[in-house]
């Protein structure tokens, strides 16, 4: 079997054990695998109640590993996600505790509720997959993974992610409703237990490293990696935008694109998987410029402005 054969059917294992689950969310299942393929982060921004810890809770179940989950709160400290180092009686010595950050997938659970001290206790690990705890830094498990959840609406006792951490997630994924036939089936499957509570691997943390190896490989036209560029330098030169996608959102995008071409069987990407990633890997790293803000602009309708005015290349044959 090929390699992107191989990986698109890692990706359908994966997905159709999430459907057993969820109901009507393979596309948001499919951006989480393209994020799992990047060795990346994803962020499941949303209102409370649509499934995004169950969604989050199924992705890491699928794929096997350590799954260690920490609910974010006010009076959580930097050291309840890294761990310590306590002096035992009996050995007469420092003895270190790893805290939940040493595991494969990592769910934060509403990341906005703890403070800014705590929230960047998770920088270091995110982009250099280590920990630094008293001038000793260690590795952390590969694959590692964080899947954080948080609601956008609510307010109140919350700390709003710095551009810096937002930057780190590969992916910001809104999870969405379900329309009228896909809430009547999940009355129908959650009548008597919650599938979740039953849902088994069907991959391993090996599977994951190997594929996301795998994805590297993907080709990618010169021309398209020169659209790539195009999109990401228009969101600096926008007079709506005051600040634009750094260097770390145009390697995003185009690795992005290549696990997406992967999960769709080719081994090379076309225009449609970049365009198809742009508003889930750009659309939080963007800072609009408080009149377009005033002005109702969204990031969004910009992306979509901005990829409507650059010329897409011709697919080749």
């Amino acid at each position: 079997m090929r390699q992107t054969g191989a990986i698109a059917d890692f990706g359908r294992r994966i997905m159709d054990n999430v459907d057993r689950v969820m109901v009507g969310k393979r596309d948001v299942s499919e951006l989480i695998l393209v994020a799992l393929l990047c060795e990346g982060h994803a962020l499941l921004e949303d209102v409370p109640g649509v499934g995004k810890t169950t969604l989050a809770r199924s992705i890491a179940r699928s794929i096997g590993g350590d799954l260690r989950r920490v609910q974010f709160t006010p009076d959580l400290l930097p050291s309840d996600i890294s761990g310590l180092s306590y002096y035992n009686q009996k050995l007469g010595d420092f003895v270190f505790r790893a805290g939940p950050v040493f595991s494969n997938v990592l769910l934060a659970d509403e990341i906005n509720r703890a403070t800014p001290r705590t929230q960047s206790a998770l920088l270091e690990a995110m982009e250099e997959r280590t920990v630094t705890i008293d001038g000793e830094t260690m590795p952390l498990p590969r694959p590692f993974l964080v899947l954080a959840t948080e609601n956008p609406i609510e307010l109140e006792g919350t700390f709003p992610l710095p551009e810096a951490q937002l930057d780190r997630f590969l992916l910001r994924i809104s999870v969405g409703y379900p329309d009228a036939e896909q809430e009547a089936d999940m009355l129908v499957r959650l009548q008597h237990a919650h599938p979740i509570d039953s849902l088994e691997s069907v991959a391993t943390p090996d599977d994951l490293v190997g594929a996301a190896r795998q994805v590297r490989e993907i080709h990618i036209e010169p021309e398209l990696r020169t659209y790539i560029v195009a999109i990401v330098r228009a969101t600096r030169e926008h007079d709506a935008i005051e600040l634009g996608v750094s260097p770390r959102g145009t390697l995003a995008l185009s690795r992005a694109s290549q696990a997406l071409a992967a999960l769709r069987g080719r081994d090379f990407v076309i225009p449609d998987d970049v365009k198809a990633m742009v508003q889930p890997v750009l659309n939080h790293r963007l800072m609009l410029s408080p009149d377009a803000r005033l002005r109702g602009r969204t990031t969004p309708s910009i992306l979509h402005e901005i990829l409507e005015s650059l010329r897409v290349p011709v697919e080749l044959a």
